[in-house]
């Protein structure tokens, strides 16, 4: 009988190594992130990089998916924590700046924007992920405004997905402006005119 040959076990943490590449992709952008400085960040051999994702676009994909996947994205998780709509929407506001101005390392503003989005339509299987990323988070916006206006806290005719999407795109002008190097108290100073016209 033909003796099973088992490989070897894999020797990393799966989820260590995937966050490790976000941090590449997002510091150097796809096209800058080499396997060397990828292997280098991740503490993996490149036979290991391979045979976990395949090459560097498998990794790209895998790393997409876990920075989408995850419930706790702060601006989110504020917003949600917030009992009243008003502090909800300005901890958003607040968190979303805090966010995007506070990593660095080339690490500032929105892995999405900032880096996914610069080759959505190039690499295959990008654009797909970054719609999905998109939608998610607006209908889990827009369940909380769905919830209070039932409960009677917002009007009955407020528009909950256009409003969804107003605070997806006044993020990702935010982390823009980040990007750009404008600060978190000068963005901050015009953050209850954007809750004023987001509950407006």
């Amino acid at each position: 009988m033909a003796e099973i040959k088992v490989g070897r076990p894999r020797e990393f943490d799966i989820d260590v190594v995937v966050d490790a590449a976000i941090e590449v992709f997002w510091s150097k952008g796809y096209d800058g992130a080499s396997i060397s400085d990828l292997t280098q960040a991740l503490g993996i051999t490149r036979p290991s990089l391979y045979a976990a994702f395949k090459d560097k676009r498998g990794l790209y994909l895998r790393a997409i998916e876990r920075y989408i996947s995850s419930e706790e994205c702060p601006p989110l998780v504020e917003f949600e924590a917030e009992t009243d709509i008003r502090k909800a929407v300005t901890a958003f506001m607040t968190a979303s700046i805090d966010y995007a101005t506070k990593k660095g390392d080339g690490m500032l503003g929105c892995f999405l924007s900032n880096c996914v989005s610069t080759n959505a339509g190039e690499i295959e299987g990008v654009q797909e992920l970054l719609r999905r990323a998109i939608e998610e988070t607006d209908k889990r916006l827009a369940k909380r405004f769905e919830l209070e206006k039932a409960n009677g806290n917002l009007p009955a005719d407020f528009p909950s997905q256009a409003k969804a999407k107003l605070m997806f795109d006044l993020r990702q002008g935010i982390a823009l402006r980040a990007r750009a190097g404008i600060s978190a108290p000068t963005m901050k100073s015009d953050v209850e005119q954007r809750v004023a016209m987001i509950l407006a």
